[in-house]
Parts: C-alpha cells; sequence; structure tokens
C-alpha cells in the first residue's frame, strides 16, 4: 500500500498493517504534477465503485423494496470503500461493483449520518487486492486549484468530470454550529448518483467526497474534505459510529439585536428553543419556548430557558458558546446556570452520547433546503 493512504488507521486498529511513513507524519512538499489528464482517470477510476443498496418496507405489500445508486473509492486493497451515509444507511442490502463489473456483497462497518460518511467491508474476500486510491490532503487545497469527479450519476458508470475548487471550508447555509462541516466547493458537475465518490486533485489523490448539491444554480456542488474523513475513520472502524455529546436542546444565542428587537428583557446567554424527548435536557425539566415568531422569514420560539454559564463559565457570544459545548464530554457531568423567569439557578446534568438518527428513505438533503434558511445560522443543537 502506498504511504498517504489509511493504512495507517488499520494498523493502529490490529485491522492490517503497512509498509512507509505514517499518515500522522508531516506530509511532502506540494510537488506539481504533469501527468496528463486521461492518464490520470486511467489511474484512479479502477478504485471508484458503483453502490446498489436496497431498503425494505415490510408495511407495503407492493413496492416493498426502495432501490438506490451512488459512487464510493476503494481505499485499502482489502475492500475497505468510503461513501457517502445517505447512500448505504439503514440499508440492508448493499451490493459494489467494481470497474472490472464484479459484483460483491458489502456492509457497513461504520457510519456518521450528520457528516454523511460512511464506512463499508466487501462481505466476502475478493480475488484478488482491489485498487485503492490514493490519498491527499484537503487542507492544502486552494481556491482555484483544479479537481476532478469521479462516480456514476444516474447510473453512467465512471463518469469523469472537471472543474476548479470554487470556495475551501464552505459552511452551508441554516447548518447547526454544533454540526457544522467545512466543505470544499466545486463547479466540477455532481448529479444523482455521483454521491459518494472521488473528488481528486491535478495529482489523482483524493482529496474529498462528493455528497450535495445546489439544484436551483448551475455548477455548485460541494464535497467532504477527506481531512475530516481521515480523522473519523479510526473511531468509525472500531466502533462502528462517531461517539458525540448529547444534552438534548436546540436554540441560538440571544443577541443584542434579539433584545433590541423585542424589547424583552432576555438574559444574554443561549436561548432554549427545543428541548428534544428522552434527552438529559428533559429528564431536568429545562423548558424550550412556546412563542413562535417569524423574524426575515425565519421562525424562532420565544419562552424558553436561557442558559447563561456552563460550568461557570458565561455564554456571550458565538466562541464562548462553541468552546463551551465542545468541551462536553460522553459520561462527564456538567453544570449549568439557567435564566428562567427573571430567577437564576444551577442544575447538573450527565452528558449523554447522541443518539444515532432513523434511516431516511431519501438522500442526503439538498443545500437547496438549508439555503433559504433566511439569518439563523447560528441556530445550534447540543
Amino acid at each position: 500500500m502506498r504511504p498517504g493512504t489509511i493504512g495507517w488507521v488499520l494498523m493502529t486498529l490490529g485491522l492490517g498493517t503497512v509498509a512507509g511513513g505514517s499518515a500522522a507524519a508531516a506530509g511532502p512538499a506540494p510537488r506539481p504534477c504533469t501527468t496528463p489528464i486521461p492518464a490520470l482517470y486511467q489511474n484512479v477510476s479502477p478504485a471508484v465503485v458503483l453502490i446498489t443498496s436496497i431498503s425494505i418496507d415490510p408495511s407495503e405489500t407492493t413496492n416493498r423494496t426502495d432501490r438506490r445508486t451512488g459512487s464510493g473509492v476503494i481505499l485499502d486493497p482489502s475492500g475497505l470503500i468510503v461513501t457517502n451515509a445517505h447512500v448505504v444507511y439503514g440499508k440492508p442490502i448493499i451490493e459494489v461493483t467494481l470497474d472490472d463489473q464484479t459484483s460483491l456483497p458489502a456492509r457497513i462497518i461504520g457510519a456518521d449520518p450528520f457528516f454523511d460518511i460512511a464506512v463499508l467491508r466487501v462481505a466476502q474476500t475478493p480475488p484478488a487486492k482491489l485498487p485503492a486510491a490514493h490519498v491527499g490532503r484537503s487542507e492544502d487545497l486552494q481556491t482555484g486549484d483544479e479537481v476532478f469527479a469521479i462516480g456514476n450519476p444516474f447510473g453512467l458508470e465512471q463518469t469523469f468530470t472537471r472543474g476548479i475548487v470554487s470556495a475551501v471550508n464552505r459552511i452551508l447555509p441554516g447548518v447547526s454550529w454544533s454540526t457544522r462541516e467545512p466543505m470544499i466547493q466545486t463547479d466540477a458537475a455532481i448529479n444523482p448518483g455521483s454521491s459518494g465518490g472521488p473528488l481528486v486533485d491535478r495529482c489523482g489523490d483524493v482529496v474529498g467526497i462528493t455528497t450535495a448539491i445546489l439544484p436551483d444554480a448551475q455548477g455548485i456542488g460541494f464535497a467532504i474534505p477527506v481531512d475530516v474523513i481521515k480523522k473519523e475513520l479510526p473511531e468509525l472502524i472500531e466502533k462502528g459510529r462517531v461517539v458525540r455529546p448529547w444534552l438534548g436542546i436546540q436554540g441560538q444565542l440571544v443577541t443584542p439585536e434579539l433584545r433590541e428587537l423585542f424589547r424583552l428583557p432576555l438574559a444574554p446567554g443561549f436561548l432554549i428553543e427545543v428541548v428534544e424527548a428522552g434527552s438529559p435536557a428533559a429528564q431536568l425539566d429545562l423548558r424550550g419556548g412556546n412563542l413562535d415568531v417569524v423574524i426575515g422569514g425565519a421562525p424562532v420560539l420565544l419562552g424558553g430557558d436561557i442558559i447563561t454559564r456552563v460550568d461557570g463559565t458565561p455564554v456571550t457570544d458565538q466562541k464562548t458558546l462553541i468552546a463551551a459545548f465542545e468541551g462536553l464530554e460522553v459520561g462527564a457531568g456538567t453544570r449549568l446556570t439557567i435564566a428562567r423567569d427573571e430567577k437564576t439557578f444551577d442544575v447538573d446534568v450527565m452528558v449523554a452520547e447522541r443518539p444515532m438518527p432513523a434511516p431516511t428513505t431519501g438522500g442526503r438533503p439538498t443545500a437547496a433546503a438549508s439555503a433559504h434558511a433566511g439569518i439563523t445560522p447560528a441556530r445550534s443543537r447540543f
């Protein structure tokens, strides 16, 4: 296996070995790549697979199955494949078609529906070592860099499209800050069925996994940076999921603009709009909002509790909010200072693990659904 792939992950978890350097080491200096583009395609495309997933609805008597197709990329010759969670999550039947048209059953060994990442392994020993793509570094990408997408849009296998990096560290509008994911924006054509395929740089190294499009526009697609994927892989392989802390609250900061707009004596802090059922917050009888108002086309629930401090640290702005909640650990206790009815009090809460969302029959929501989220990109979920 070439240095720079995820063999170091397999070695760390006792699932394989690798010769060469560790990906944890500093990467090589950027190198000019002059491989002809047709040759680049020939080098990478054998590692791109067509994924067919089938869900079964036992309540139906006629249309009991729902068949979906997507793409994936082989990152290890033993049959380790990365794709999007929305392609395979919750699907009991998964089949992978290789570049040579060999079809193999596969199983999910880990999935993160929040960041739309899934890891598959072919369920039987492949007849030979599979062609694996080389993993690059997304942190080196710059706006204007040339990139290529390979996938199976509308079932058209091994479609190769070309574009540039339109932006880096793009946060999709309306995405919760607690699950924010910096995306690569590209104008390389991405269509339904491309999901989970690799985005590669001019050297043919995987720098991202295509995941979403803005359907009301042209040439606006998004890919998950490969550095995010590499960070999650060890936990996905070892535990089958990414463990995240959970209090069970949704809301937003009380900003000076919000206080001025409503002329209300709102305490500075985090306004709880929704308390999720069965959550640690629900067990403590924390209150969500009960007054639905619309500001600039975006709904806001007023009347809920306001968290003013987390473990004694004031929550005054986005920076302190994120710092406070990123410090939460599953199984550990934390103290929240609550403002309610012009009174303040402390509650001690045991942080739980965020439950996995229920599988859906559709794909990942397109960016269009979030693009009309109005003025509330700072809404958070913890």
